[in-house]
């Protein structure tokens, strides 16, 4: 496997990734191409933003060359349908018609659903850095993705929303007691489409480091947190994970994804 040719879909706006890159933290774009060449299998990578980017038709013309299409997390939520929203689901549309594979990670996941006719909403709760007891279901056991993972496992996961509606002929791979899809296969036409609620490119580090820049957010806005000492004991319990995970395991997805385009 080498000289594949991606597109590394970035979900955050430019704002968002600027105060990212202020805080010392890496873009979403940056921890996805750094997953992917762990693997060491060779890419041509390039990297789109259909929220703010100018040359979208340019790249719309060329989708059909590309092997594969990772489509990264977002702090955007899907249902508030700002300009900067719609112009990442139309251009989710056009992917879907053009491009052979798509990994779409959480916020990907989330835009997959809904330009294929889904319909994501507001979760009951929610995921801050890390997603427990996420189970395989039995189709998920006989889909590739899932290839030699633990019928069980925790990841690294950040999202307040969550699939409530599939799209067409789509099979819920896994889900856990916060959401009940956690991971999702469907078609359009013949473009096959992975969508996984938690993040196996994201370290829990790069969490922490999130946790740590929402803070005052999670506490004031979200309501997530009472206060930073809940805040301090659930990086603690994240800190815990760190030591037991094993990195093959958080980002086998991955590797599975990346196999399976090369049978293509």
């Amino acid at each position: 496997m080498s000289n594949l040719e991606i597109l590394i879909v970035e979900g955050n706006l430019k704002e968002e990734n600027q105060s990212f890159l202020k805080a010392g933290i890496q873009t979403h774009t940056e921890s996805l191409r750094d997953s992917l060449n762990h693997f060491n299998y060779g890419f041509n990578f390039d990297v789109v933003n259909p929220s703010s980017d100018t040359n979208l038709d340019t790249v719309k013309e060329k989708l059909s060359k590309y092997d594969g299409l990772i489509w990264g997390g977002s702090s955007l939520n899907i249902y508030n349908n700002t300009p900067e929203i719609k112009r990442q689901i139309d251009f989710m549309r056009e992917c879907q018609k053009k491009v052979k594979c798509m990994l779409a990670i959480c916020w990907g996941m989330q835009v997959a659903v809904t330009a294929a006719g889904g319909e994501v909403k507001k979760a009951t709760n929610s995921h801050i850095g890390i997603a427990n007891e996420i189970v395989i279901s039995s189709a998920g056991l006989k889909n590739p993705i899932y290839k030699n993972k633990n019928n069980k496992f925790n990841s690294p996961a950040f999202n307040f929303d969550e699939v409530v509606k599939l799209p067409r002929d789509s099979v819920c791979l896994s889900s856990n007691k916060i959401n009940k899809i956690q991971s999702l296969y469907f078609n359009v036409g013949s473009t096959k489409i992975w969508g996984l609620q938690y993040h196996p490119e994201i370290t829990y580090e790069k969490m922490i480091s999130l946790i740590e820049f929402r803070k005052e957010k999670l506490i004031q806005n979200r309501k997530v947190f009472k206060d930073e000492n809940q805040i301090n004991e659930h990086i603690s319990f994240i800190k815990d994970e760190i030591s037991v995970t094993n990195k093959a395991q958080r980002m086998i997805e991955l590797k599975n994804w990346l196999d399976n385009i090369n049978k293509q």
